[in-house]
């Protein structure tokens, strides 16, 4: 039996898509169809672009099969992923967590977050020069307005896992038939298209592409969404519930992704057709291919097409990368934030290297920061991949889900090619480094680097096998259920309840009696707001302060007269900080707070207090839902 986690993955939208309502047919499949588009935009960001059009430009249609290989990886990781999700209910970054020791955690936090932020840099820079191809607005400040699309993140997120799905698909169905248009504009040779399914071999400046589209394709940030986006479904606990999971999801995997490799190859073969076919070799910036476009091809459509499925590859990205932000934060970190300040953050962290390479260096090194974004993309995979591995193959915890021998045999090497290919590039610059004039400081520093890296890799690699003992975790699908010997607690003595002198707080005062009797201490709070609270704090002496010492004096009176032991304490403006003071202060063991439902804009302004609060504090805290809805009039 599954037993529930107190930690959920996503949790606002946790389970909200109730796949055991009996559906038949296409309704049934449509249950669990979403997650996969949500994870695929992934594969059709600005970076695949860049390291799309490249390849094509350069190499004509030779790299097709990389794209073919990189996706048929991607299929098989991320079914993986999702097997994860599914089965422990717990995500890649939440399994990592329980698995390997500190340290080993926090540098997989740390790549993890340089992952999500090289994503993020290559969707900026995107959805920038694809406002700049469709208005004529500079680059600079197309990278700028992209910090409004967090608004348009919080309106999906208020609306539900399903609206944002929609939205998402609505999206890469723009993609598609914008690229489907072009290439019949196009009319590529079919034949040498198909040639370029062949595998060849790669010299180091198509290598150098090749890692950058495996590493724009196999995307590290992916594995933890993908974990974690399965968990909105709500699904049978049983063997037959789970088992039906897993296939649907898998039919879900494979629809979105052999889209998001349409889309690439489209993008390839585009570039091959237009660009490497006519002689323009060097045609490897985006800018440059939307302006070839129209003279080229002799169509004016093609380059507005272009410029609009850029914007939207570049959106429906960044939405996905910010959930990811938040999966890895929470996983690793035990760490909750707003969303929108998680989106804020990782936003800004992309802008502002765009930034500074534009006011160095100019729009020409755009798209080259592009490629080095999906190259340290790639980089990261190994240390997502090897870890979900173990994880899936584990029976002591994936029960008869646990992936096969073949299955296994496939995934290690998988994880072999993607760590191969990495090395062999890491060497390769390196070397090259080495031969010019760098200091002996930072050649020692790159030596040091490399020894980190191959320390957390073998650490990483090796410690689940070599840890015998293993941990009894929380979420085990199978066993016996937990002997609930020890259930005794010790009685609170002293409640504290945070009161604001509504009609609310009668409610919270009967809440508050009801968790105790006329032998423990209520100690009753409120945080004074008033201007001269503000400024004066503890010696405020205005006309709100004195009420509200009234106010609380009554109440504690009332108390008192009815059996029961009270006293007052306020507090002075800052809310969070000194309800969390007043309570450790005075020793309190339980808080009672109300929830008033704020919705909108008033739940950013007035709805964080209750968040905040019982972050900081270790006491049990008691959520009374006070809206007016919720009190007898």
């Amino acid at each position: 039996m599954r037993v529930s986690n107190v930690e959920q993955s996503l949790s606002e939208v946790h389970e909200t898509v109730d796949t055991t309502l009996p559906r038949k047919g296409w309704k049934r499949i449509l249950a669990y169809i979403g997650p996969a588009y949500l994870v695929s935009v992934g594969y059709m960001d600005p970076g695949n672009w860049a390291t799309d059009l490249q390849g094509g430009a350069k190499f004509g249609y030779q790299l097709i099969w990389v794209l073919l290989m990189s996706n048929l990886m991607a299929l098989l990781l991320q079914s993986l992923s999702a097997r994860l999700g599914i089965v422990r209910r717990r995500d890649l970054a939440q399994a990592n967590r329980e698995t390997y020791p500190p340290l080993v955690n926090f540098c997989l936090y740390i790549l993890a977050e340089l992952a999500i932020a090289a994503c993020d840099l290559a969707e900026v820079l995107g959805m920038a020069i694809g406002i700049h191809l469709l208005t004529g607005l500079p680059i600079l400040w197309g990278t700028i307005i992209t910090v409004l699309d967090t608004f348009l993140f919080l309106f999906l997120q208020r609306w539900g896992i399903r609206k944002m799905e929609a939205f998402i698909i609505a999206l890469v169905a723009i993609i598609g038939m914008s690229f489907l248009v072009q290439i019949l504009i196009a009319q590529p040779a079919m034949g040498e298209v198909v040639g370029g399914l062949v595998p060849g071999f790669l010299n180091n400046g198509a290598l150098y592409i090749a890692v950058g589209i495996i590493g724009a394709t196999v995307m590290p940030h992916n594995l933890y969404l993908h974990s974690a986006l399965v968990q909105t479904r709500k699904i049978s606990p049983d063997k037959k519930g789970i088992k039906t999971a897993i296939k649907y999801n898998l039919i879900d995997s494979t629809v979105a992704l052999n889209a998001a490799f349409l889309v690439n190859t489209a993008i390839l073969v585009l570039a091959a057709t237009v660009f490497y076919k006519t002689g323009n070799t060097e045609v490897a910036k985006i800018q440059d291919a939307h302006h070839l476009l129209e003279p080229l091809l002799g169509s004016a459509l093609a380059p507005i097409l272009f410029a609009v499925a850029l914007i939207a590859a570049g959106q429906s990205s960044t939405i996905t990368g910010t959930m990811a932000g938040q999966i890895v934060m929470e996983g690793y970190l035990h760490l909750r934030i707003n969303p929108w300040l998680r989106r804020l953050l990782t936003r800004l962290i992309a802008i502002v290297p765009a930034v500074l390479v534009i006011v160095i260096y100019g729009d020409e090194k755009v798209d080259d920061l592009l490629i080095f974004s999906q190259v340290i993309l790639s980089l990261q995979l190994g240390f997502a991949v090897i870890p979900l591995i173990h994880f899936v193959s584990d029976k002591t915890t994936m029960g008869d889900f646990a992936i096969g021998n073949k299955t296994k045999i496939l995934s290690w090497l998988v994880a072999i090619i993607l760590v191969f290919l990495n090395v062999n590039l890491v060497a390769d610059e390196t070397i090259a480094l080495f031969h010019t004039d760098i200091s002996w400081i930072a050649k020692a520093g790159i030596i040091l680097v490399i020894l980190l890296f191959i320390w957390l890799f073998v650490t990483m690699t090796f410690y689940p096998l070599l840890n015998k003992k293993k941990k009894q975790l929380a979420d085990m699908l199978y066993g016996e259920a937990v002997l609930l010997e020890n259930l005794a607690i010790n009685k609170v003595q002293k409640i504290a309840v945070a009161l604001d002198f509504t009609k609310a707080d009668e409610k919270l005062i009967a809440h508050a009696l009801a968790q105790g009797n006329t032998e423990v201490e209520y100690q009753l709070i409120h945080i004074v707001e008033s201007v001269s609270a503000r400024y004066s704090n503890y010696s405020s002496d205005d006309a709100e302060t004195r009420k509200d010492t009234e106010r609380l004096n009554s109440y504690v009176s009332q108390l008192i007269q009815k059996g029961y032991k009270a006293t007052a304490m306020l507090g002075y403006t800052h809310r969070v900080k000194e309800i969390v003071r007043l309570v450790n202060e005075s020793n309190a063991e339980m808080l009672i707070m109300g929830a008033h439902r704020h919705s909108g804009i008033k739940d950013y302004v007035f709805g964080e207090t209750i968040e905040d609060v019982r972050h900081q504090l270790t006491i049990p805290v008691l959520i009374v839902n006070v809206s007016e809805k919720a009190i007898p009039q």
